[in-house]
């Protein structure tokens, strides 16, 4: 009698043994994690045809076009109204400097004329100017033709309508002489100024370049 009830007991306790492990619901395995697509590398231009080379140049042409219209057409930036400089090109041993290279003519839209200091390897020079409305700025940006000393610059700063200067980025920068076009964009982007800006000064350290720096023209963005 004991025996018959020991064994019941065994059977009974592998019953409810079964009947949980089919209460038991499995859980899914985790999803796979999506396979990373690895970008491909730039193509070498000398594993290209002629006609690939000339469809990338017209490419890199475009871009430069529709950049160059995104900033000249940008409703937010306004070009120059007057300026000064630290110095002149040809402005020295009383000599009168030429008026192609005077600080006017880095005012109103890029047109080709031309700011020029008077060094190419000495000291520090700056080119200060002055805009109609006074915004919460954004973002300078300096239109330098052929790119000519556009490496030198180390310094922006903003000046503010009671006439103090705020430096709003300075260092090495890394831009090098767009090749697309004749052109080059020097574009510094930084926090809104709780202050309306009015004027603008950049700076140039002129052994970092050795050449004459020179400015076409330079906006200031940013809102009313």
């Amino acid at each position: 009698m004991k025996y018959h009830t020991t064994v019941a007991a065994m059977m009974l306790a592998a019953l409810l043994a079964a009947c949980h492990k089919k209460e038991k619901v499995e859980e899914p395995a985790p999803a796979a994690a999506p396979a990373t697509a690895t970008p491909a590398p730039p193509a070498d231009p000398a594993t290209l045809t002629p006609e690939q080379q000339k469809q990338a140049e017209k490419k890199a042409l475009l871009d430069y076009g529709v950049m160059e219209d995104k900033y000249i057409n940008d409703p937010r930036a306004q070009w120059a109204t007057d300026a000064k400089a630290s110095s002149v090109f040809g402005d020295e041993n009383g000599r009168k400097p030429s008026d192609s290279n005077l600080p006017a003519r880095a005012t109103g839209p890029a047109d080709g004329n031309q700011w020029t200091n008077n060094s190419t390897d000495r000291g520090f020079d700056w080119l200060e100017l002055s805009y109609a409305t006074p915004v919460n700025a954004t973002e300078v940006r300096v239109v330098i033709g052929g790119g000519q000393g556009v490496e030198a610059i180390n310094k922006v700063e903003l000046q503010d309508t009671d006439d103090k200067w705020h430096t709003v980025w300075e260092g090495l920068n890394d831009v090098k002489r767009d090749q697309r076009g004749n052109r080059t964009w020097f574009v510094r982007s930084f926090d809104k100024t709780a202050y309306k800006a009015k004027g603008v000064k950049i700076t140039f350290a002129n052994n970092v370049q050795r050449d004459y720096k020179v400015v076409d023209a330079v906006q200031l963005v940013g809102d009313k």
